[in-house]
């Protein structure tokens, strides 16, 4: 009964209330992404004689969607940065939750500075790994 109640309270918040979350929604519609086709693999620095590699698919989320034409204008040239970047990578930071974080954090520095060089601006707001294989 008591969550009942709480549900009904929050049911009926004024107005004014819901004027800031329509905004929001708002806001996170403009949110675009790029997706890298195809996926990305490449070696890394293995222990031994053994090369490693990983596979990964790669999300660019930028603010506004007319931003993806500079995006995908310049796919080849993010595509080899994040490759040298994962291709210098030891096979204990790949394999870890924590490397991968730092990975993921590198290559998106790196690709917003080269983005920004190329149009003027920084359009990458975030970036995400939506498959990451490794062997």
């Amino acid at each position: 009964m008591f969550i009942v109640s709480i549900s009904i309270f929050s049911l009926g918040a004024n107005a004014e209330d819901e004027a800031p979350e329509e905004q929001e929604d708002q806001t996170l519609a403009e949110y675009a992404y790029y997706g890298f086709e195809p996926e990305i693999v490449t070696n890394y620095l293995a222990s031994g004689r053994k090369l490693g590699f990983v596979r990964i698919s790669v999300e660019l989320m930028v603010k506004d969607p007319a931003d993806l034409v500079a995006i995908e204008h310049h796919d080849p040239l993010l595509r080899a940065a994040i490759i040298e970047i994962l291709g210098s990578q030891t096979s204990d930071k790949v394999k870890s939750l924590t490397g991968r974080e730092e990975i993921r954090r590198e290559c998106y520095e790196a690709l917003n500075r080269l983005i920004e060089r190329e149009t003027g601006k920084p359009l990458i707001v975030n970036m995400l790994f939506t498959k990451y294989l490794y062997d």
